[in-house]
């Protein structure tokens, strides 16, 4: 489906029916990422409608020439959400990027927002103020990396903490689609012109009430895991979970878990909203 904000098609789609629940992708990959690891929790839990966008420059979404910072992709989100969602409440859900823009929502609109589910989430945009551990690989399939291409290996091998040809399928479905599609040029003007909001501070200034649930992975060497402890006064009804034998991939590393505390998490969410 397209969504026309001023000049930006925005691609997106939408699974199921009821309460609201808005899927932001990170910073690259496009709408199934969030997809390949929301809809196994929803496969035997009706009642909750999935809306996965993809962001301006990635996926099908084009970017306009106009548009240089978080700032305004977070606005652009203000507007996807009352064309999409006009006068609804709804829950918002961001992995890595997806979550810095998801706490955006949350801080800015935070009478609309239900809930929130922060996965591997960016908290500092700045990577010299972030604490990171260095890349751990935990499990390895022998002669796995051989089978993949250059290009592949390049995408897969740093990130992930389990190598196995499961978590590659997973990857190779999910994430490197996306990567594929982004619009490299504007990432490149995204990240050395705006990827910080101009007031990050202001995020700490608001507190957030309805329940969160925070997943980092203990060997994320792209955003770690400590920054996520920083941020629990901002919200008072917050479960942070850092998994071993995780990194920035943490719902493929751990699929199990992460399934299990997202369908945790809608549990609070559901006995909060009534």
């Amino acid at each position: 489906m397209i969504c026309k904000i001023g000049d930006i098609p925005i691609y997106y789609e939408i699974f199921g029916s009821g309460r609201p629940l808005l899927a932001i992708h990170g910073f690259g990959p496009d709408h199934r990422l969030m997809t390949g690891c929301f809809e196994p929790v929803f496969e035997n839990r009706p009642g909750w409608r999935r809306i996965y966008l993809d962001l301006p420059g990635m996926g099908q979404t084009p970017v306009p020439e106009w548009l240089r910072n978080s700032d305004q992709i977070l606005e652009v989100l203000g507007w996807f959400v009352d064309q999409v969602l006009p006068l609804e409440q709804y829950c918002v859900a961001g992995e890595s990027y997806g979550g810095y823009l998801a706490a955006g929502l949350a801080a800015k609109y935070p009478q609309r927002i239900r809930g929130m589910h922060l996965l591997c989430s960016l908290i500092h945009a700045r990577p010299d103020r972030r604490r990171l551990p260095q890349h751990a690989v935990l499990e390895q399939e022998p002669g796995l990396l051989d089978t993949l291409t250059p290009a592949e290996r390049a995408e897969f091998e740093p990130i992930a903490v389990i190598q196995t040809a499961e978590t590659w399928k997973k990857m190779k479905r999910d994430v490197l689609p996306g990567l594929a599609a982004r619009d490299t040029a504007f990432m490149d003007r995204l990240w050395t012109e705006g990827y910080a909001f101009a007031d990050e501070a202001a995020l700490d200034e608001t507190v957030f009430e309805p329940p969160v649930l925070i997943l980092a992975g203990r060997q994320d060497s792209m955003v770690g895991f400590e920054d996520a402890f920083d941020i629990l006064p901002r919200y008072p009804r917050a479960t942070l979970a850092v998994l071993d034998c995780a990194g920035h991939n943490l719902q493929i590393d751990q699929p199990a878990l992460f399934e299990r505390l997202t369908a945790e998490w809608l549990d609070r969410v559901e006995k909060a909203w009534g």
